[in-house]
């Protein structure tokens, strides 16, 4: 299939590691990938995860009890940071970047929705990458995503993408636990195949991010049925996103 426009998102559990900071090389890693696609004239929309956690790298622990304005705190000191660090690597490739927040509510039918196509196209046009995240600061309750994977399945339907790329930090969804030798990975699900039996079984421990592997599946599948091929991958794999554009068997992909 031909690809022109595709969204990837990357999760936390992928930017950081064990002590939960974040991973220089793993970015660098991400651009480069990005920027081979570029030069195919193929535009990458990146959904990125990690700014709560590169804000809690600036502040520590802070003295807020509420759990939701802590993550909107640690999100606003850390967007900034992320994006320092983003728009610094895309600057050694030559590239330019850019950042879109949103809320939930940006996307439903009304001029948010159109001014927001209107910004992506805009970027887009320019050769322009766009890094969009959960606006965390206005984004509570109903107009909060479930997860980035929300998002990024949003806005591969905003855009018409040819693809959407989730890269977690395991290879796939497999037919049990990762780690366990008997479970297999499957490499093409169906959208009306039952395989959320699995889920349970191959979760792993999550660590900041919000969506596990259940959020995965009914994200990857929803985005799926409205014919936008989508896989779920491992971000730490080197080459990964161009190996998946190169149709190489990577991941779990989710066809219609």
């Amino acid at each position: 299939m031909e690809t022109n426009r595709v969204v990837v998102k990357v999760g936390t559990n992928v930017l950081t590691n064990k002590d939960n900071r974040i991973m220089g090389p793993i970015l660098k890693e991400l651009v480069r990938q990005i920027s081979v696609l570029y030069e195919r004239d193929i535009m990458v929309i990146l959904v990125s995860s990690g700014s709560a956690i590169a804000g809690k790298e600036v502040l520590g622990e802070t003295s807020i009890k509420d759990p939701s304005t802590r993550r909107q705190v640690y999100s606003a000191v850390g967007q900034p940071r992320m994006m320092r660090h983003y728009y610094s690597i895309f600057h050694d490739y030559g590239m330019r970047c850019a950042q879109v927040l949103a809320t939930k509510r940006d996307f439903d039918p009304g001029k948010h929705r159109e001014n927001m196509i209107n910004c992506y196209e805009g970027l887009l046009s320019e050769g322009i990458i766009p890094i969009a995240n959960e606006d965390d600061a206005t984004s509570l309750t109903m107009s909060m995503f479930s997860d980035n994977d929300e998002l990024a399945s949003l806005v591969a339907e905003l855009l018409d993408a040819d693809r959407l790329i989730i890269l977690s930090d395991t290879d796939g969804l497999y037919t049990g636990h990762p780690d366990d030798v008997n479970s297999r990975k499957l490499n093409e699900v169906k959208v009306d195949q039952d395989v959320e039996q699995y889920v349970k079984a191959s979760n792993k421990k999550e660590g900041e991010g919000r969506g596990g592997m259940a959020s995965k599946l009914k994200i990857a599948k929803g985005t799926a049925s409205k014919n936008i091929p989508t896989y779920i991958a491992n971000g730490k794999r080197p080459n990964v996103i161009v190996d998946i554009i190169d149709n190489k068997d990577i991941g779990t992909k989710f066809i219609n």
